[in-house]
């Protein structure tokens, strides 16, 4: 990755959400702030944090939505239309638990397949990090705000709300995880 990715990502993600979803486009901005907090972290990873921050929710664009799963559309239409790098199409496709979600849906097997979960911890930690203390205008939260928000938002029963409540305890503990290793970090 480097900065020109980077610059690439950031428009790709604008011109698929800017105008037609401002709300997703702010979180997709705020997601990417966080992930510049964390360059000192990643080292040589950080600007393929900080692409997949923008471009995690880009499967919510109308014209991507084809299984209405946004990491999986998000992370087809990167991977086929620009042909983008293996790990940030599998950082998008699996970005806050997605795996957890795509079981609700009755697309786990299709998903996993599709898009191996990637083994960086550190990294798939620092994802599930910036999106779940991000508000949905870009703002900054703490996670458990955050969880409580989404319910409120899709409602407990649905299926974000099911799954958001199944995977908030490791939500939780790869926020932990991340603040305690920026915690030790030299500044």
């Amino acid at each position: 990755m480097n900065e020109a990715t980077l610059d690439w990502a950031g428009r790709i993600a604008e011109a698929e959400l800017g105008e037609a979803l401002p709300r997703r486009w702010a979180h997709s901005q705020g997601v990417a702030a966080r992930a510049a907090e964390l360059g000192r972290l990643l080292g040589r990873d950080a600007e393929l944090l900080a692409a997949a921050a923008i471009l995690h929710d880009v499967g919510y664009a109308p014209r991507l939505t084809l299984t209405g799963f946004h990491p999986l559309d998000g992370a087809r239409f990167l991977r086929d239309e620009h042909g983008t790098d293996e790990r940030l199409t599998r950082l998008v496709a699996n970005h806050s638990f997605a795996l957890l979600e795509a079981e609700e849906r009755g697309m786990r097997e299709e998903l996993a397949t599709e898009f191996p979960l990637l083994d960086d911890p550190l990294l798939v930690d620092a994802l599930v990090y910036c999106d779940m203390t991000t508000t949905p205008d870009g703002g900054r939260t703490t996670a458990q705000e955050r969880v409580t928000e989404i319910v409120g938002r899709y409602g407990a029963d649905s299926v974000v709300g099911r799954f958001i409540r199944r995977a908030a305890p490791e939500i939780f503990s790869c926020v932990e995880r991340i603040e305690a290793a920026l915690a030790v970090q030299p500044r």
